[in-house]
């Protein structure tokens, strides 16, 4: 497999390298953890001073490492005086009572953390239990466009944009030539995100439910939705407290991401109708098919990710009874973002520039769409390429 340098990845571990925490490393399946972590070890092994510990569960050469003790005697084993000792452990799950070795590790403060697993052991609201609090977490995401585009050499950003938003960011899925097999291999991570990080782990006994209300997510793809709103378009199938722990499931699991509303005027955060954003807009053509995409709302989607991937707090800004699609802050300052397929007819652009038009500060506003044109401004409003702004970093 074709493999590149995840740099904004590498950039953060390197940030925290060397900080006296545990380093864990999170995202949806088949994101790219595994291959992130072995570019990190290989960056750090041109070090002579380093002693490198990698330890690979999955691999039956460590299946004696699997239960804690062992797991422990084997590190400590590794240890080499005067050297920077670094600890690396892929699929730490599959030891037992992995939390007790590592923790222990930790306490004596000889070596550098850091680890992987599966999102049913490693979601992030477990870490303070698991590790008592003493951890930092890098979420890592499916390839972005930018991504997509060094891995295939793409010169053609517009057409490479088309593609991306079926193709996704999952890379395995890369190495099959027919499309049939490239949408079975993500259709076989979502099903696989299902039943082993949630089914399993949470002893679900209605697993179609689960799917039942995945796909409704994935059709409702920036649409305010509610627990009970869900619970009455899936009538008589289900209840709010169902509802409420399998969404809570999807999020902790990284296949959906919650943005709450914010109020523009009050500045202050609204709990009612969150929008679910899917991890990788891919997963949602596996599923569902090609059915009458509303492009916008994928671009949408798409947008809310790399967001994310950048570092921004977001939501989703109300004022008065309009909307604007994401309120980005990163560093205090705040940028209002609408997103849209096609802003070439009149009646479209007003409706999108409109709201952003009625906010009176003074933070940066923009359009992102599909305008294959360099940036313009129109009232203070920037208006960008989709595609050019994902490339951009800005």
């Amino acid at each position: 497999m074709k493999l590149i340098k995840r740099e904004s990845y590498l950039k953060e571990l390197r940030q925290v390298k060397g900080t006296p925490d545990i380093k864990v490393i999170t995202g949806l399946r088949r994101s790219g953890k595994s291959k992130l972590l072995d570019s990190f070890i290989d960056e750090v092994s041109t070090n002579p001073n380093v002693n490198i510990i990698r330890i690979n569960m999955n691999l039956k050469q460590f299946e004696n490492l699997r239960e804690s003790d062992c797991l422990y005697e084997y590190v400590y084993s590794k240890y080499v005086e005067d050297k920077e000792n670094y600890l690396f452990v892929d699929e730490v799950q599959m030891c037992n009572g992995f939390e007790t070795a590592i923790n222990s590790l930790h306490d004596e403060e000889r070596f550098d953390i850091y680890i992987t697993g599966s999102n049913a052991f490693l979601m992030s609201s477990d870490f303070a239990t698991l590790f008592r609090g003493r951890v930092i977490e890098i979420a890592v995401f499916p390839f972005s466009f930018a991504e997509y585009c060094e891995y295939y050499s793409i010169n053609d950003i517009h057409s490479a944009f088309d593609d991306y938003v079926q193709n996704g960011g999952l890379a395995g899925s890369y190495l099959y030539k027919d499309k049939k097999q490239a949408i079975t291999y993500v259709k076989n991570v979502f099903r696989t995100t299902v039943i082993c990080d949630i089914v399993d782990k949470y002893h679900i006994e209605d697993e179609n439910l689960l799917i039942t209300l995945s796909e409704f997510l994935m059709d409702n793809i920036g649409n305010k939705t509610s627990i009970r709103n869900i619970s009455n378009c899936l009538s008589g199938k289900t209840n709010d407290k169902t509802v409420g722990s399998y969404l809570n499931y999807l999020t902790r699991a990284f296949m959906f991401y919650p943005f709450k509303r914010y109020d523009v005027k009050g500045k202050k955060l609204l709990e009612t109708e969150k929008k679910y954003y899917l991890s990788d807009v891919s997963l949602r053509f596996a599923e569902l098919g090609t059915k009458t995409p509303d492009w916008g709302r994928l671009y949408e989607n798409i947008v809310a990710i790399e967001l994310l991937r950048r570092g921004y707090e977001v939501y989703v800004g109300v004022l008065y009874n309009k909307e604007i699609d994401f309120v980005a802050i990163k560093d205090g300052v705040k940028t209002y973002i609408q997103v849209c397929d096609d802003i070439q007819r009149p009646e479209t652009l007003e409706r999108e520039i409109s709201p952003l038009l009625s906010i009176r500060d003074a933070f940066p506003k923009m359009i992102i769409a599909r305008t294959g044109h360099e940036e313009t401004q129109l009232e203070g409003v920037k208006i960008v390429d989709i595609a050019k702004w994902l490339l951009g970093g800005n």
